[in-house]
């Protein structure tokens, strides 16, 4: 059988220079404060992950780093934002609650109706669109709480979905959506790629039911962060080196990229950290 033909859909993301970008805390099992971190090749990598989108005709803001907050690079925490509404994050370390109001003065600015949130969610790392539906992560750093909000804010069905293993503590760890539009100008049906041992076995049996032709990716040892990735329906932009996932989304019809942001990895972060979709709003 033939890979379907798929269709790039051109998208708008917030970035953020990783110019303060260091590791001086531990709050994900793949940070390590006593090892040097090389913040000149984070900025490089990141460059090429920035130059990567604008080569495949993606629109490209950019939020300026702020010293002192080290993790502002990873910008899909900053907040969710669909059809011009951003819902702010709440975050659940103290470490990086500085981040919260530059995000929401920055979509304040650029357009944005903004919604200051009530309970803890850290924005697109555990909330991800998938057609018309809400993928919502908690366990970590999510409250569950938060899912009704957003659900309110944005009214969309909103699927919870319990992460039980610490190094994938937000859902874009393990979780990659393929088909970020369905319906008129997209697939019919979105889908996703995904890591059912990074979720309890009720997640497991939802994610199974609602994406019966997803890409399920085996358990690593150690553990990966290829797919904290970003897909235009088309071309999915993934961290090296090639593995399995590769195969199965060419055989699908999709165009893996790799660039390589092994230095962002040791903040716990990886492509979709590093990348906020933004969807509605103004230029």
């Amino acid at each position: 059988m033939s890979p379907q033909e798929r269709i790039q859909q051109r998208r708008r993301y917030l970035m953020c220079r990783p110019d303060y970008f260091t590791v001086s805390y531990e709050i994900n099992p793949w940070m390590n404060s006593t090892r040097a971190t090389d913040t000149a090749k984070a900025v490089r990598q990141w460059q090429e992950l920035h130059d990567t989108y604008l080569r495949l005709g993606h629109e490209v803001d950019l939020i300026d780093p702020i010293p002192g907050l080290d993790d502002m690079v990873y910008t899909a925490n900053g907040g969710l934002v669909i059809d011009g509404v951003a819902l702010g994050a709440r975050f659940a370390v103290s470490e990086r609650r500085g981040e919260e109001r530059p995000f929401r003065e920055w979509f304040t600015a650029h357009g944005f109706d903004v919604v200051e949130p009530v309970a803890t969610q850290e924005g697109e790392g555990d909330l991800l669109l998938v057609g018309e539906t809400i993928l919502a992560g908690y366990g970590f750093r999510s409250q569950r709480d938060s899912h009704a909000e957003v659900a309110d804010v944005f009214g969309r069905e909103v699927v919870s979905l319990r992460l039980v293993d610490p190094s994938y503590y937000h859902l874009d760890t393990a979780v990659c959506v393929l088909d970020p539009v369905q319906g008129l100008g997209g697939v019919e049906r979105a889908n996703i790629a995904y890591l059912p041992s990074a979720f309890d076995e009720r997640g497991q049996g939802e994610l199974l039911e609602r994406f019966p032709d997803a890409i399920r990716v085996p358990a690593a040892d150690p553990a990966s962060l290829e797919l904290n990735a970003v897909s235009d329906g088309r071309n999915v932009v993934l961290s090296p080196p090639v593995t399995s996932l590769d195969a199965q989304l060419r055989e699908r019809g999709y165009h893996p990229i790799h660039v390589d942001v092994s230095e962002l990895h040791r903040g716990g972060g990886g492509i979709k950290c590093c990348t906020l979709t933004l969807r509605g709003g103004t230029s």
